[in-house]
């Protein structure tokens, strides 16, 4: 990539968090060629959650976007992890779970936070193909939980 993704970040305002320690039997993320797989990512702050409560309800669309975002960063922190995010050149796939209230229809903007935060630090090549759903509930009561896959310049070989 052409940029310092870390530069970028700086430029943002923003601070890679560190790593989340995973929440059960299972890794932050797995890279498999070019392709970086990142776990669901639920909004923390210090380790602990940053907010709870169903969107819609206890946690307004604003904030869960804000959320969103915060997830997407600490899904950067994720990649970084196994791959060196100077290696990154791109989003390639969102999905985003948001905890919903009944009547609740909004998911796609609360989860704008993070496609956003993708475009700002990579550019066009932050672009991504997304799914959103709306949940019952996620776990430990987080108001919305990210997942990305990312691309690396080169494949693992």
């Amino acid at each position: 990539m052409g940029r310092n993704i870390r530069e970028r970040l700086t430029e943002l305002g923003l601070t890679l968090p560190g790593a989340s320690a995973p929440k059960g039997a299972y890794v932050p993320a797995v890279r498999s060629g070019s392709l970086i797989f990142i776990a669901g990512q639920i909004p923390l702050t210090d380790g602990e959650l940053t907010a709870t409560g169903r969107v819609g309800a206890e946690v307004s669309p604003e904030w869960a976007k804000a959320l969103s975002r915060q997830c997407a960063l600490a899904a950067l922190a994720a990649a970084d992890s196994v791959v060196p995010l100077e290696e990154v050149t791109g989003a390639v796939k969102v999905i985003g779970y948001v905890s919903s209230a009944p009547g609740f229809l909004g998911q796609p903007t609360v989860v704008d936070g993070a496609s956003e935060l993708l475009t700002d630090v990579f550019g066009e090549a932050g672009r991504h193909a997304r799914s959103v759903v709306g949940m019952a509930v996620l776990p430990l009561d987080a108001p919305v939980e990210i997942e990305i896959v990312l691309e690396a310049a080169t494949p693992v070989t």
